[in-house]
This record gives C-alpha cells, structure tokens and sequence, in this order.
C-alpha cells in the first residue's frame, strides 16, 4: 500500500468506488480506497439492485434522470454485463394520504419531463395481472425505472478505477487519524488479515463508509445523526418470466421485482429491528414479508423460499444524505445517509463529489444535504421511501 496518497477514500462499495474512478478521470493521480470488508461486503452487495427517478423531491428526480441514462451506458462503457431490465416501477397506494402524495409526485415528475402516470387498481392490474387489487386506491408507473443486477455495478467501478491508477485495499480498517488543527494529516489503518499496521499521509479523506460513517466520523470529533438500520431480503426458487416492473407497495414498504433468471426478489420495512449494526437474517421478516407478499400477489403463494439475507440502510432523521464538507475539518467530505438508495445515486453522486474536490465547485444540492441542516433545523422530506 501507498505511504502517501492526494485522496483516501474510507469505504469500497459503489458510492466509494465511483468518487474514486470519477477522481481518477479528473486527473487525480493518487488514490486510495480502504474498506474492512470485500467488494460488495455491504450495502452495495446486498440490495434488491433498484433504479427509479420516481420521487417526491425535484432534487432527487432530476439527479436519477442523470443516474439512470449513466446506468444505460454502464455496459458499454465499463465493459461489463449489469443486466439492466428497465421494465419501470410501478408504485402502490393504499390510503387516501398516500394517493395524495402519490399525485403531487406524479405532478412533478412530469414537469421534470418524466413519463409517470397515474393509475386505477384496474389499470395496474393492467400491467401486472397477477396483482391483487383489494385494497388499492391508487398507482403511479413510470415505464423508464427498472432493476440491475449490484454486483457487476461494483466490480465494474472496481475494475475502472484501478485500470486508472486507483489503490483498492479490502479487509483494512482504518483506527485512526493524524490532524493538526482542523487539517487532516494521516490516516492510520490496520489489516485484517496479518495485523500489520500502516499509515498513509494525506490531507483529503472521502467518508464514504455508509452505516460505519458514524464511526469513521467520530474519529476526527464530527457527530453524524446517522443510524443503522437492519433491512432484510430474500429470494425464490426461479420461475418463468412474468414479471415486468418491480412493485412498491407505500404503505407498508413491500417491493419485489423478477430477476433475468427468474426469483422473486423482494422485501418489506421492519420497524423492530435490533439496533446497531446487524445483518443477521430472520423468521420474523420472512414471515412478515410473505404475508404482504401473498396479499398483494396471491399467485406467488406457493413458491419456494431459496435464501435470505440483510445489510443495513444508513438513515438520516430527514431519510436524505449527507453530502459535502464539514465545517469542523478541512477537506473532510462526506458520502453517507443515503438510506436504501445509495446504489442508485452513485453512478452520478460519484461524478459530482469528484468534480467538487477537485474543483471546488459550488454544488446547490450538496448545501441542501450539508450535515449543519441538522443544527439549524432545515430539515428535508421525502415521501418516496420504500423498504
């Protein structure tokens, strides 16, 4: 590993990674990106692989219309299969507040140029036949929105990254850090795989941890409100093609979509979850999500469960990111709070982080999602939430 690097980057999967590459094609010469676990070790590794430009918030709408256009070159320009199926994402309501905030974002998304409609339970049963319409007042749909597939997303920044001189560093935890001041100076790291400790000196550090950002942050006196938060998912036995859009119920954060080879991939909010950091799986999300599951599409009543798995979404108390400089440390930028939809903002979060380390540039949404909001009760909402 380097001694001395322009960047380091705490956290490898995709947000990390893509600040790294995008750092890399702006000319960037020296960069390293630390994380304790292996590529797809977290969150990046362990979602359902969503994309949707489906939002409440101008702000997050126009920023995955950018997202998703870089998901559909992403194949051709990273030289790598991410099985994109744009088969859209068609969202439900159950009560007459969620149909309402289900029309003001639809109004919205259309001003943005987006082609979301509004839907009676017919209609969407239009689109899924399979789906159940008891108790459904509402749906929006927006055929653009679709499902990849996280891991090659990941291997492909991976790869992109150190074909430009980027330094991947897995199964390292960083212990602390050197400053001077409010200037960062060093970054203190330890392998897990032989104990050797090392240092990298540096003034630049990109906390991109997710659910640890907390952690890293603590480290050089700054308190992110981020909390962790266990989300499950599990997976069926593959069935024949069937299944266009992935299906978001708002009311009770139930989502499943068909993967290319056939499982229902899909899961549900949990409001009871243990605290902390845990990805542990259990009956109580299985059970729980397959009520919904089989309420919602009675067809999928008797398929067979393949496996289960959880990792943790990184919430804020406004369910927006934190983004940008901190007040408190110079140079230290914060990637982090992106809830369950990190993976895909990252495509272009990353671009736009890289561009504003290395030029400076005033971001309007990244004073929007600045970590003082907090302090100075400016806090956001978003009414689009699942899961």
């Amino acid at each position: 590993m380097r001694d001395r690097a322009e960047v380091v980057v705490i956290g490898a999967g995709i947000m990390g990674l893509a600040i790294a590459y995008h750092l890399a094609r702006q000319g960037v010469r020296e960069i390293t990106v630390v994380d304790k676990s292996y590529l797809c070790g977290g969150a990046s590794g362990r979602n359902g692989g969503g994309i949707r430009a489906q939002w409440s918030s101008e702000a997050n709408v126009r920023l995955m219309q950018e997202s998703i256009r870089m998901c559909r070159d992403f194949a051709s320009e990273f030289k790598i299969n991410v099985w994109l199926r744009q088969g859209g994402y068609l969202f439900l309501a159950r009560t007459e507040d969620r149909r309402r905030a289900l029309e003001e974002s639809c109004k919205l998304q259309n001003q943005c140029g987006l082609s979301t409609r509004m839907l009676t339970a017919r209609e969407a049963q239009k689109i899924v036949p399979e789906l159940s319409t008891d108790g459904i007042v509402a749906a929006t749909y927006n055929p653009d929105d679709g499902v990849v597939f996280p891991w090659p997303f990941v291997w492909g920044f991976a790869q992109a990254a150190q074909k430009l001189g980027v330094e991947i560093a897995t199964f390292t935890e960083v212990t602390g850090f050197e400053s001077h001041g409010s200037t960062i100076e060093a970054v203190h790291l330890r392998s897990l795989e032989d104990g050797q400790s090392h240092t990298i000196r540096t003034n630049k550090v990109v906390n991109a941890a997710g659910a640890w950002s907390p952690e890293i942050a603590r480290m050089l006196g700054v308190e992110l409100p981020n909390k962790p938060h266990r989300h499950e998912i599990c997976s069926t036995e593959p069935l024949k093609p069937w299944l266009k859009p992935l299906v978001a119920d708002l009311t009770n954060g139930l989502y499943f979509s068909q993967s290319t080879r056939g499982e229902i991939v899909g899961g549900i909010g949990q409001e009871h979850v243990p605290e902390g950091i845990d990805q542990q799986s259990s009956y109580a999300f299985l059970g729980h999500y397959a009520k919904a599951l089989v309420e919602t599409c009675p067809v999928l009543g008797e398929v067979k469960v393949l496996r289960q798995w959880s990792g943790c979404y990184d919430l804020t108390p406004d369910a927006n990111p934190i983004v940008g400089a901190v007040d408190d440390v110079e140079h230290f930028y914060q990637a982090s709070g992106f809830m369950g939809h990190g993976f895909m903002m990252a495509p272009v979060m990353g671009k736009m982080i890289a561009e504003h380390i290395v030029k400076g540039t005033h971001v309007p949404m990244f004073e929007r999602w600045n970590l003082r909001r907090f302090k100075e009760g400016r806090l956001l909402s978003e009414a689009m939430i699942i899961g």
